[in-house]
């Protein structure tokens, strides 16, 4: 289960602290997540992202089956 918690606040400098934020946030939100959660996860956020930079997703992607 991934567990919806808030996101972490970002300082405008981006800190290494930040970065520890970014990590712990994203390790407590995917702990009890299982991996087909994780990749579900993944995917939609890596969508999200191609969305907001203008790109198109699957265009330039390796058509990858996943592991059984």
């Amino acid at each position: 289960m991934i567990h919806e918690i808030p996101d972490p606040k970002i300082s405008p400098a981006f800190t290494i602290e930040d970065i520890h934020k970014i990590r712990e946030w994203n390790h407590e939100r995917l702990k009890d997540a299982t991996l087909a959660e994780r990749r579900a996860d993944t995917e939609r956020r890596m969508k999200e992202a191609m969305e907001r930079l203008g790109l198109s997703y699957g265009t330039n992607a390796p058509n990858i089956e996943p592991r059984q």
